[in-house]
């Protein structure tokens, strides 16, 4: 749809009874489910335009044709053009193919290119993720200009998708998409897209003048890509209110904590939300019950007995069972998990791990399960549906991080009635309010600072409640079900910055 119909186009809302203009937003990034995921960021891509789609936003998403999305979506994917890009300083030019396919009201356009998107994993190593999307940066807005499809915004997310901003006003500064607003977005402030100057200089054939201390230079010979697009972007934002603080200090900031603060005038934190409708316990017909908020309580004994004949952990419902669902990394806090995890197991507990990561961790999480046989279940793998009938089928889910961003774990596991235990940090600290015995409030159990043994009380605390209050355990597991976990909220915070940046 052209700009010139999308933006005299109005709708009432129920939030307020003035028209709402319509604004057309281009989301560009490196994933999106259900086609390609491999993080939080791939749940965003899809759920966020899907939510904005339902506030009468014109949404496009624009993520690169890697040869593993699953066939059922290549073969609906309709061809939309090609076009031959320069790209490289030595005038070296890369075919651009387009293809399409419209679902949910969101169009996702394909940027194909079989030199850059053949492998089965998006993500290899910087040596070949530095050119790939240096050349998905630009084959992204040469796209957009080459469809006529002028967006008021472009919301950029993380460091693959941070040329953008800096491309756009530059080499882009005479096209028909000069006028568009950027947003970048950071999902997880670690991963920045750090190189030799010489090599991204060569791949994007920027501007001597942007390769400076302000915008990419980092260190004495780096070029630092995420650096370079927060300093162009229009507006920042990242995935919670309490992770835009820490990432302005020195220990989350990974070194552009001072470039951050500089720009903190352009820096908001939105806090994330799930799709409630993939995650509905209700309809989840991977579950050995399914279950609404009325049923929760006799139906999480029918779907714990599931999960722990299905893991070959002891059947018991009145058994405490932790479920762990996490990448397996040192970010998630699970080396406070392996310091206490042998003092958990005291006969009244089981602990579910799910998850694939460092080999350290899953070796160690191997040994539990061996010396723990009964107790302790690792499945040092990702499986979707397992993940569902771990959520349905536990008491609570461990959330330990040394940072967390956002966090969907905790979310996730609210709307399916299970209690989160959670360090407070970025989005976990924003989503998970303490347990407040004398007033009855509260949804999850926390603990500040990062230490094994704060970590063991607050899991105890928890215990503590379950095990001689349960009547007020159930009735957090039903608050938490009430919730409102949904991206609806968020949605219309982004939808007020989009109006903000294009009035």
């Amino acid at each position: 749809m052209a700009k010139e119909e999308t933006m005299n186009t109005e709708v009432m809302t129920e939030e307020t009874s003035l028209p709402q203009p319509r604004r057309s937003i281009a989301f560009i990034g490196s994933e999106c489910y259900p086609f390609v995921k491999t993080g939080g960021l791939g749940d965003v891509m899809y759920a966020l335009p899907k939510a904005l789609a339902g506030l009468n936003c014109d949404v496009k998403v624009i993520i690169p044709r890697y040869h593993c999305i699953p066939w059922e979506y290549q073969e609906k994917m309709v061809y939309r053009g090609s076009f031959e890009m320069d790209l490289c300083a030595d005038g070296k030019s890369y075919y651009v193919g387009i293809m399409e396919y419209v679902h949910d009201g969101v169009v996702y356009d394909f940027i194909d290119n079989d030199e850059f998107f053949t492998s089965g994993n998006p993500y290899l190593n910087l040596v070949d993720d530095i050119p790939k999307y240096c050349y998905f940066c630009k084959a992204a807005l040469a796209a957009l200009n080459y469809m006529d499809w002028i967006p008021d915004v472009i919301h950029c997310h993380d460091w693959q998708a941070s040329l953008v901003p800096v491309m756009l006003r530059t080499q882009f500064a005479e096209t028909a998409i000069r006028d568009a607003k950027t947003i970048l977005t950071i999902h997880n402030l670690r991963f920045q897209g750090v190189y030799n100057i010489s090599t991204i200089r060569y791949w994007t054939n920027l501007p001597d003048d942007v390769f400076n201390i302000d915008v990419f230079k980092t260190g004495y010979e780096d070029a630092n890509m995420l650096k370079a697009g927060l300093a162009y972007a229009d507006a920042i934002t990242t995935v919670s209110e309490t992770y835009a603080g820490e990432i302005q200090t020195p220990f989350y900031g990974d070194g552009l904590d001072a470039h951050i603060r500089h720009h903190s005038g352009k820096l908001r934190g939105i806090v994330n939300g799930i799709d409630v409708g993939q995650w509905d316990p209700k309809a989840d017909t991977r579950l050995a019950a399914p279950y609404d908020i009325t049923e929760v309580l006799e139906k999480k004994k029918q779907n714990k007995r599931a999960l722990q004949e299905e893991l070959g952990l002891e059947v018991d419902e009145n058994k405490f069972v932790i479920g762990l669902i996490s990448r397996l990394t040192n970010q998630k806090g699970l080396d406070l998990v392996n310091e206490i995890l042998p003092g958990l197991i005291d006969g009244n507990t089981q602990v579910v791990v799910l998850g694939t990561g460092d080999a350290v961790y899953e070796a160690s999480f191997r040994n539990f399960e061996n010396w723990y046989k009964g107790s302790v279940c690792s499945c040092i793998m990702y499986d979707e549906s397992r993940a569902h009938r771990i959520y349905a089928g536990s008491d609570a889910l461990l959330v330990p991080s040394l940072f967390e961003p956002c966090g969907l774990t905790q979310l996730i596991a609210m709307r399916y009635g299970t209690v989160p235990i959670v360090r407070e940090t970025g989005g976990l600290k924003d989503t998970v309010e303490p347990y407040n015995m004398f007033y009855q409030q509260g949804n999850g159990f926390t603990f500040d600072r990062y230490e094994a043994g704060l970590l063991y009380d607050a899991v105890n605390r928890a215990k503590t409640v379950y095990f001689t209050d349960r009547w007020h355990w159930d009735e957090m597991v039903q608050r938490n079900m009430a919730k409102d976990v949904s991206w609806e909220a968020s949605a219309w915070k982004y939808r007020d910055l989009y109006l903000e940046l294009r009035p």
